[in-house]
């Protein structure tokens, strides 16, 4: 009977608070999906400058970065629950306030330029740095048991692939046919959405510790964990560099406006094309989990990913570029769904927050400073061979991490008992 558990796709999603968890996960992901759309567009419009769309990225991922280490001990010590809520709050501020400079053109975006939207990108990051560590700490408190981890990690990972697949569409519709004011207020309003749904879960109190920490020991502790586990460094170490050299996202509205000449909608298209492959990719995960070689698995999964951005950045065809961004989102897919569940499942309770702070530096905020490489590449060499060299940097991190990460190389995922 618990065996037909482990394996029953459908498991988790038949627990009331996981089910209000994936509602709120959809609806914040679905908003900053639209925002990071819209900000992008409205300052390219504004600059004409591809390095203005990399400072985009850099201007949320230092203060997450800053404040990463310091928000995962917080999520170890504070019931996380509360931790989310405050944060939502901030984040729909910063949402009202984009809106709000938009209505407000004339004097405040006018007279001070891009200045304002980077300064409330800089709060959302301050934001986003404390969401991190509470969202991965308290999901597994909403499952009963590790069994279900792997289960739970590939729901929570294609809601937010679905949405990242919803959010860009929507985002350049939005802006494309009914301007900017309209694609802003949505951002708002599923804010709210995603902060009435967080409220509606019942508080889970903290994990025992059996060894309680002062703050400088807590952090130091956390770190010692993380780079004393040679699978958990490694696979972390490999998405840092490969997003970080291998995303070319933040170029889309280069491409879309310059290259492929396809306008907002096709932007929010493009943007949305990692998103379907890796949700596409995520449910089949659900149906047939990847176990056996996962490392060795992971390790080409990321190595194709770096073909698939080599490849789009020598493309000129709309479909063909939209073809390879839905691929390199199934290839990213797995790699994430693999590293989340041996993160889950090697870490103590008491320490998660830490550990995904950590996580956090080293992969969450790779995303934004990826942007910033791309942007300030684009600038030096031109935008495709920006993009063609982030491939070629990708498909040399996975070469290097092969031979020298003995351990990850032959992770295996496996249920280690028969029953």
């Amino acid at each position: 009977m618990s065996r037909t558990r482990l394996h029953d796709p459908y498991a988790v999603l038949r627990i009331p608070d996981f089910r209000l968890y994936v509602v709120a996960r959809l609806c914040i992901t679905l908003a900053m999906q639209i925002q990071a759309v819209i900000v992008g567009w409205q300052i390219y419009e504004m600059t004409q400058n591809p390095l203005s769309l990399g400072l985009i990225g850099l201007a949320e991922a230092i203060p997450s970065i800053v404040v990463s280490l310091y928000a995962g001990y917080i999520a170890d010590v504070v019931e996380r629950k509360k931790i989310i809520l405050v944060v939502i709050t901030l984040l729909a501020f910063c949402s009202g306030a984009l809106l709000f400079f938009t209505l407000d053109t004339n004097q405040v975006l006018a007279t001070y330029g891009a200045l304002p939207i980077y300064g409330v990108i800089f709060v959302s990051g301050i934001a986003r740095g404390f969401m991190g560590p509470a969202v991965f700490s308290f999901m597994p408190q909403l499952v009963p048991g590790k069994q279900l981890y792997a289960n739970a990690i590939t729901w929570s990972t294609t809601t937010w692939q679905a949405a990242s697949v919803a959010g860009p569409a929507i985002g350049g519709l939005l802006y494309g046919f009914y301007g900017i004011k309209a694609s802003y207020s949505a951002d708002a309003i599923l804010v709210l959405l995603a902060l009435v749904s967080f409220s509606m879960i019942s508080g889970k109190p903290l994990p025992e510790n059996a060894n309680p920490q002062n703050l400088k020991e807590s952090l130091q502790s956390g770190i010692r964990f993380v780079f004393g586990n040679q699978v958990i460094l490694s696979a972390i170490s490999l998405d840092l560099f490969a997003v970080l050299f291998g995303g070319a996202v933040a170029l889309l509205p280069i491409f879309a406006s310059d290259i492929l000449l396809i306008g907002p909608q096709g932007l929010g298209m493009l943007r949305a094309a990692p998103a379907i492959g890796s949700v596409l990719m995520a449910i089949l995960m659900a149906y047939n989990p990847i176990t056996v070689e996962a490392g060795r698995k992971m390790l080409w999964c990321v190595a194709g990913f770096g073909v698939c951005i080599v490849l789009f950045g020598l493309s000129r065809s709309f479909w063909f570029s939209l073809g390879l961004l839905a691929l390199s989102g199934a290839f990213d897919s797995i790699s994430m769904i693999i590293r989340s569940t041996l993160i889950h499942t090697l870490t103590p309770e008491y320490m998660k927050g830490r550990v995904s702070s950590v996580n956090n530096i080293f992969v969450g905020s790779s995303n934004e400073i990826g942007a910033f490489e791309s942007g300030f590449t684009a600038r030096l060499m031109g935008t495709v061979p920006a993009v063609v060299f982030g491939g070629i940097m990708t498909l040399v991190v996975v070469g290097v991490t092969a031979l020298k990460a003995d351990k990850l190389r032959v992770l295996d995922l496996s249920p280690k008992d028969a029953v």
